[in-house]
Protein backbone atom coordinates (compact mmCIF):
# COMPACT_ATOMS: atom_id res chain seq x y z
CA UNK A 1 0.00 0.00 0.00
CA UNK A 2 1.43 3.53 -1.03
CA UNK A 3 1.68 5.87 1.83
CA UNK A 4 -0.06 9.03 1.68
CA UNK A 5 2.47 12.14 1.63
CA UNK A 6 1.26 15.44 3.03
CA UNK A 7 1.34 18.42 1.11
CA UNK A 8 2.57 20.04 4.06
CA UNK A 9 2.90 19.43 8.30
CA UNK A 10 2.21 21.63 10.33
CA UNK A 11 4.72 21.12 13.78
CA UNK A 12 2.79 23.48 16.60
CA UNK A 13 -0.90 24.02 17.52
CA UNK A 14 -0.78 27.59 18.75
CA UNK A 15 -2.22 30.62 17.05
CA UNK A 16 0.28 30.36 14.47
CA UNK A 17 -0.37 26.93 13.35
CA UNK A 18 -3.87 27.28 13.88
CA UNK A 19 -4.04 29.98 11.47
CA UNK A 20 -1.49 28.16 9.47
CA UNK A 21 -3.68 25.06 9.25
CA UNK A 22 -6.40 27.61 8.29
CA UNK A 23 -4.62 28.66 5.38
CA UNK A 24 -3.49 25.54 4.06
CA UNK A 25 -7.16 24.56 4.01
CA UNK A 26 -8.10 27.73 2.13
CA UNK A 27 -5.83 26.59 -0.70
CA UNK A 28 -6.85 23.28 -0.55
CA UNK A 29 -3.55 21.48 0.43
CA UNK A 30 -2.93 18.31 1.79
CA UNK A 31 -2.14 19.17 5.24
CA UNK A 32 -1.54 18.19 8.97
CA UNK A 33 -1.31 19.58 12.04
CA UNK A 34 0.85 18.48 14.59
CA UNK A 35 0.46 19.38 18.53
CA UNK A 36 1.98 17.72 21.48
CA UNK A 37 -0.09 19.28 23.68
CA UNK A 38 -4.07 17.37 24.48
CA UNK A 39 -5.75 20.25 22.76
CA UNK A 40 -5.17 23.52 20.53
CA UNK A 41 -3.92 26.88 21.68
CA UNK A 42 -0.29 26.30 22.34
CA UNK A 43 1.40 28.23 25.17
CA UNK A 44 -0.89 31.31 24.92
CA UNK A 45 -4.20 28.90 25.99
CA UNK A 46 -2.24 26.45 28.41
CA UNK A 47 -0.43 29.90 30.80
CA UNK A 48 -2.92 32.20 30.00
CA UNK A 49 -6.21 32.00 28.75
CA UNK A 50 -7.92 34.82 30.45
CA UNK A 51 -5.02 37.47 29.47
CA UNK A 52 -6.47 39.91 27.35
CA UNK A 53 -5.09 40.00 24.03
CA UNK A 54 -4.66 43.55 22.48
CA UNK A 55 -2.89 43.50 18.89
CA UNK A 56 -5.36 41.28 16.81
CA UNK A 57 -6.55 43.49 14.21
CA UNK A 58 -10.64 44.41 14.30
CA UNK A 59 -10.55 41.96 17.84
CA UNK A 60 -10.09 44.65 20.75
CA UNK A 61 -9.51 43.30 24.29
CA UNK A 62 -10.33 39.67 23.08
CA UNK A 63 -9.63 36.75 25.67
CA UNK A 64 -6.64 34.58 25.05
CA UNK A 65 -8.78 31.60 25.29
CA UNK A 66 -11.89 33.32 23.15
CA UNK A 67 -9.20 33.89 19.99
CA UNK A 68 -8.41 30.27 20.94
CA UNK A 69 -12.01 29.56 20.49
CA UNK A 70 -12.82 31.44 17.08
CA UNK A 71 -9.37 30.04 15.42
CA UNK A 72 -10.89 26.59 16.06
CA UNK A 73 -14.20 27.57 14.66
CA UNK A 74 -12.01 28.86 11.52
CA UNK A 75 -10.47 25.99 11.11
CA UNK A 76 -13.52 24.01 10.84
CA UNK A 77 -14.75 25.79 7.56
CA UNK A 78 -11.68 24.13 5.62
CA UNK A 79 -10.70 21.28 7.99
CA UNK A 80 -7.33 19.51 7.75
CA UNK A 81 -5.77 16.22 9.68
CA UNK A 82 -5.45 17.22 12.97
CA UNK A 83 -3.29 15.04 15.38
CA UNK A 84 -3.17 16.21 19.05
CA UNK A 85 -1.07 14.56 22.10
CA UNK A 86 2.21 13.66 19.22
CA UNK A 87 5.10 15.33 20.16
CA UNK A 88 7.59 15.08 16.38
CA UNK A 89 10.94 13.63 17.64
CA UNK A 90 12.61 13.92 14.03
CA UNK A 91 12.34 15.25 10.80
CA UNK A 92 14.29 13.44 8.05
CA UNK A 93 15.05 14.74 4.79
CA UNK A 94 13.95 12.19 2.34
CA UNK A 95 13.09 11.40 -1.70
CA UNK A 96 9.49 12.43 -1.12
CA UNK A 97 10.69 15.56 0.68
CA UNK A 98 10.27 14.71 5.18
CA UNK A 99 9.70 11.80 7.23
CA UNK A 100 7.83 13.05 9.97
CA UNK A 101 8.49 11.43 13.52
CA UNK A 102 6.57 11.51 16.14
CA UNK A 103 6.49 9.31 19.99
CA UNK A 104 3.02 7.77 18.49
CA UNK A 105 3.89 6.95 14.21
CA UNK A 106 5.40 8.25 11.43
CA UNK A 107 3.86 9.95 7.83
CA UNK A 108 5.74 11.75 5.28
CA UNK A 109 5.61 15.22 3.65
CA UNK A 110 6.52 17.24 0.84
CA UNK A 111 7.32 20.64 3.05
CA UNK A 112 6.84 21.38 6.64
CA UNK A 113 6.30 24.94 8.74
CA UNK A 114 7.44 25.33 11.91
CA UNK A 115 5.07 26.68 14.32
CA UNK A 116 6.75 25.92 17.66
CA UNK A 117 6.89 29.20 19.04
CA UNK A 118 10.40 29.38 21.60
CA UNK A 119 9.64 25.32 22.45
CA UNK A 120 8.93 24.72 25.71
CA UNK A 121 8.65 27.20 28.69
CA UNK A 122 10.21 27.18 31.75
CA UNK A 123 9.65 30.17 34.37
CA UNK A 124 11.84 31.85 35.88
CA UNK A 125 11.85 30.99 39.74
CA UNK A 126 11.95 33.19 42.37
CA UNK A 127 15.46 32.93 43.95
CA UNK A 128 14.74 33.24 47.58
CA UNK A 129 15.29 30.30 49.86
CA UNK A 130 12.53 28.20 50.66
CA UNK A 131 9.48 29.24 48.38
CA UNK A 132 9.39 25.71 47.09
CA UNK A 133 6.52 24.60 49.59
CA UNK A 134 4.65 27.96 48.40
CA UNK A 135 4.43 27.14 44.90
CA UNK A 136 1.20 26.31 43.17
CA UNK A 137 -0.19 27.52 46.69
CA UNK A 138 0.38 31.13 47.39
CA UNK A 139 3.01 31.68 45.08
CA UNK A 140 2.23 31.20 41.23
CA UNK A 141 4.22 32.07 37.98
CA UNK A 142 1.37 32.42 35.97
CA UNK A 143 -2.62 33.06 36.11
CA UNK A 144 -4.88 30.75 34.74
CA UNK A 145 -7.86 31.74 36.52
CA UNK A 146 -7.96 34.98 37.30
CA UNK A 147 -11.57 34.21 40.01
CA UNK A 148 -8.82 32.53 42.16
CA UNK A 149 -7.92 36.02 43.08
CA UNK A 150 -11.13 37.49 43.81
CA UNK A 151 -11.29 39.40 47.23
CA UNK A 152 -7.23 38.43 47.93
CA UNK A 153 -4.15 40.94 48.45
CA UNK A 154 -2.04 40.57 45.48
CA UNK A 155 1.66 41.32 44.50
CA UNK A 156 2.67 40.53 41.28
CA UNK A 157 6.13 41.17 40.64
CA UNK A 158 7.58 42.03 37.53
CA UNK A 159 8.13 44.46 34.80
CA UNK A 160 7.27 43.60 31.50
CA UNK A 161 4.10 43.57 29.65
CA UNK A 162 3.08 40.63 31.07
CA UNK A 163 3.51 41.97 34.75
CA UNK A 164 1.43 44.87 33.55
CA UNK A 165 -1.29 43.21 32.24
CA UNK A 166 -1.72 40.45 34.77
CA UNK A 167 -1.98 43.69 37.43
CA UNK A 168 -4.63 45.45 35.07
CA UNK A 169 -6.66 41.81 34.64
CA UNK A 170 -6.86 41.23 38.68
CA UNK A 171 -7.71 44.94 39.62
CA UNK A 172 -11.32 44.48 39.48
CA UNK A 173 -11.62 41.67 41.29
CA UNK A 174 -8.52 41.73 43.88
CA UNK A 175 -9.08 43.10 46.84
CA UNK A 176 -5.90 44.91 46.45
CA UNK A 177 -2.60 44.33 43.91
CA UNK A 178 0.36 45.59 44.14
CA UNK A 179 3.19 45.48 41.30
CA UNK A 180 6.47 45.40 42.32
CA UNK A 181 9.73 46.49 39.82
CA UNK A 182 13.50 46.67 40.17
CA UNK A 183 13.30 49.68 38.53
CA UNK A 184 11.48 52.63 38.54
CA UNK A 185 10.14 52.71 34.81
CA UNK A 186 8.31 49.84 33.31
CA UNK A 187 8.76 47.75 29.86
CA UNK A 188 5.47 47.43 29.02
CA UNK A 189 3.37 48.96 25.97
CA UNK A 190 3.30 52.50 26.33
CA UNK A 191 -0.73 52.62 27.26
CA UNK A 192 -0.73 50.00 29.52
CA UNK A 193 1.62 51.64 31.34
CA UNK A 194 -0.57 54.68 31.27
CA UNK A 195 -3.54 52.56 32.65
CA UNK A 196 -1.22 51.17 35.13
CA UNK A 197 -0.47 54.38 36.65
CA UNK A 198 -3.91 55.93 36.23
CA UNK A 199 -5.32 52.94 38.39
CA UNK A 200 -5.58 51.88 41.59
CA UNK A 201 -2.67 49.29 41.72
CA UNK A 202 0.08 50.08 44.05
CA UNK A 203 3.28 49.92 42.60
CA UNK A 204 6.17 49.12 44.70
CA UNK A 205 9.59 50.65 42.81
CA UNK A 206 11.86 50.04 42.86
CA UNK A 207 12.25 46.69 44.93
CA UNK A 208 13.03 43.14 45.20
CA UNK A 209 11.90 40.86 46.86
CA UNK A 210 14.32 39.11 49.45
CA UNK A 211 12.45 37.27 51.69
CA UNK A 212 8.32 35.35 52.41
CA UNK A 213 7.23 34.39 55.83
CA UNK A 214 3.99 32.98 56.51
CA UNK A 215 2.42 34.43 58.96
CA UNK A 216 0.18 32.82 61.99
CA UNK A 217 -3.03 33.41 59.72
CA UNK A 218 -2.02 32.51 56.98
CA UNK A 219 -0.85 35.46 54.82
CA UNK A 220 2.80 36.08 53.65
CA UNK A 221 4.85 38.77 55.46
CA UNK A 222 7.41 39.96 52.28
CA UNK A 223 10.32 41.62 52.84
CA UNK A 224 11.14 43.86 50.05
CA UNK A 225 14.83 45.44 49.74
CA UNK A 226 15.31 48.85 47.75
CA UNK A 227 17.53 48.67 44.88
CA UNK A 228 21.20 50.35 45.60
CA UNK A 229 20.15 50.81 49.19
CA UNK A 230 20.46 48.80 52.63
CA UNK A 231 16.60 49.85 52.92
CA UNK A 232 13.60 47.54 53.34
CA UNK A 233 9.97 47.47 54.24
CA UNK A 234 7.73 44.85 54.72
CA UNK A 235 4.39 44.23 52.83
CA UNK A 236 1.86 41.71 53.48
CA UNK A 237 -0.34 39.98 51.41
CA UNK A 238 -2.04 36.56 50.43
CA UNK A 239 -0.83 36.34 47.31
CA UNK A 240 2.44 36.26 45.05
CA UNK A 241 2.87 35.89 41.39
CA UNK A 242 6.14 36.00 40.01
CA UNK A 243 6.26 37.11 35.93
CA UNK A 244 10.20 37.36 35.32
CA UNK A 245 9.82 35.62 32.14
CA UNK A 246 10.31 32.14 30.90
CA UNK A 247 13.49 30.15 29.69
CA UNK A 248 12.63 28.38 26.14
CA UNK A 249 13.76 25.01 25.36
CA UNK A 250 13.75 24.25 21.86
CA UNK A 251 15.05 20.29 22.50
CA UNK A 252 12.71 19.07 19.95
CA UNK A 253 14.32 20.69 17.29
CA UNK A 254 17.80 19.94 18.37
CA UNK A 255 16.76 16.42 18.23
CA UNK A 256 15.66 16.75 14.33
CA UNK A 257 17.80 15.64 11.82
CA UNK A 258 18.00 18.38 10.18
CA UNK A 259 20.59 21.73 10.75
CA UNK A 260 19.12 25.36 10.83
CA UNK A 261 20.28 28.53 10.76
CA UNK A 262 19.79 30.67 14.08
CA UNK A 263 20.64 33.68 16.03
CA UNK A 264 19.88 33.95 19.76
CA UNK A 265 18.24 30.41 19.81
CA UNK A 266 15.44 32.13 16.74
CA UNK A 267 15.44 30.48 13.61
CA UNK A 268 16.39 32.44 10.34
CA UNK A 269 14.27 32.44 7.84
CA UNK A 270 14.01 35.07 4.44
CA UNK A 271 11.26 36.91 3.44
CA UNK A 272 9.51 33.71 2.47
CA UNK A 273 9.45 32.51 5.77
CA UNK A 274 11.71 29.79 4.81
CA UNK A 275 14.68 28.47 7.11
CA UNK A 276 18.01 27.43 5.98
CA UNK A 277 17.21 23.80 5.07
CA UNK A 278 15.00 23.92 1.71
CA UNK A 279 11.33 22.95 2.20
CA UNK A 280 10.94 23.39 5.73
CA UNK A 281 9.72 27.31 6.55
CA UNK A 282 8.99 28.66 10.18
CA UNK A 283 6.74 31.43 11.68
CA UNK A 284 5.56 32.78 14.50
CA UNK A 285 7.89 33.81 18.04
CA UNK A 286 10.17 31.36 17.01
CA UNK A 287 11.69 32.73 13.93
CA UNK A 288 13.85 35.88 13.48
CA UNK A 289 14.20 38.28 10.14
CA UNK A 290 15.45 42.09 9.87
CA UNK A 291 12.70 43.91 11.26
CA UNK A 292 10.58 40.77 13.41
CA UNK A 293 8.05 42.09 15.81
CA UNK A 294 7.42 39.11 17.94
CA UNK A 295 3.73 39.84 18.25
CA UNK A 296 0.52 37.46 17.48
CA UNK A 297 -0.83 39.62 14.50
CA UNK A 298 2.93 39.32 13.00
CA UNK A 299 2.37 35.62 13.03
CA UNK A 300 -1.04 35.56 11.43
CA UNK A 301 0.66 37.51 8.70
CA UNK A 302 3.94 35.12 8.52
CA UNK A 303 1.13 31.93 8.24
CA UNK A 304 -0.12 32.80 4.58
CA UNK A 305 3.14 33.72 3.33
CA UNK A 306 4.77 30.24 4.40
CA UNK A 307 1.45 28.39 2.91
CA UNK A 308 1.80 30.42 -0.34
CA UNK A 309 5.19 29.69 -0.33
CA UNK A 310 4.59 26.00 -0.02
CA UNK A 311 2.30 26.21 -2.89
CA UNK A 312 4.86 27.96 -4.83
CA UNK A 313 7.29 25.40 -4.22
CA UNK A 314 4.82 22.31 -4.79
CA UNK A 315 2.97 23.20 -7.84
CA UNK A 316 4.53 26.35 -8.94
CA UNK A 317 2.06 26.73 -11.77
CA UNK A 318 -0.83 27.36 -9.57
CA UNK A 319 -2.06 30.92 -9.12
CA UNK A 320 -2.17 32.60 -6.09
CA UNK A 321 -5.49 33.80 -4.99
CA UNK A 322 -5.58 38.24 -4.73
CA UNK A 323 -6.93 37.99 -1.57
CA UNK A 324 -9.04 35.79 0.74
CA UNK A 325 -12.31 37.51 -0.24
CA UNK A 326 -11.66 35.72 -3.46
CA UNK A 327 -11.59 32.15 -2.54
CA UNK A 328 -14.91 30.11 -2.61
CA UNK A 329 -15.86 28.20 1.01
CA UNK A 330 -18.99 26.50 0.04
CA UNK A 331 -21.26 26.70 -2.75
CA UNK A 332 -23.92 28.76 -0.29
CA UNK A 333 -20.94 31.57 -0.62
Amino acid sequence: MEEQVYDVTIVGGGPAGMFAAFYAGLRELNAQLIESLPQLGGQVDALYPEKTILDIAGLPNIQANQMISQLQQQMQETPIDTFLGETVTDVVKDEQGFKIVTDRRTSYSKTVIIALGNGAFTPRKLAIDNVEQLENKQLFYYVTHKEDFRDRRVLIAGGGDSAVDMALMLEPIAKQVHLMHRRETFRGLEHEVSLLKQSSVTLQVPYLLKQIEKTSAGALDLTMKKMKSDEEKHLEVDDVIVNYGFTSDNKALTSWSLDFDEQRHDIVVNSDMQTSVAGVYAIGDGVIYPGKVKLIATAFGEAPTAISSVVNQIYPGKRAPIHSTSIKLSENQ
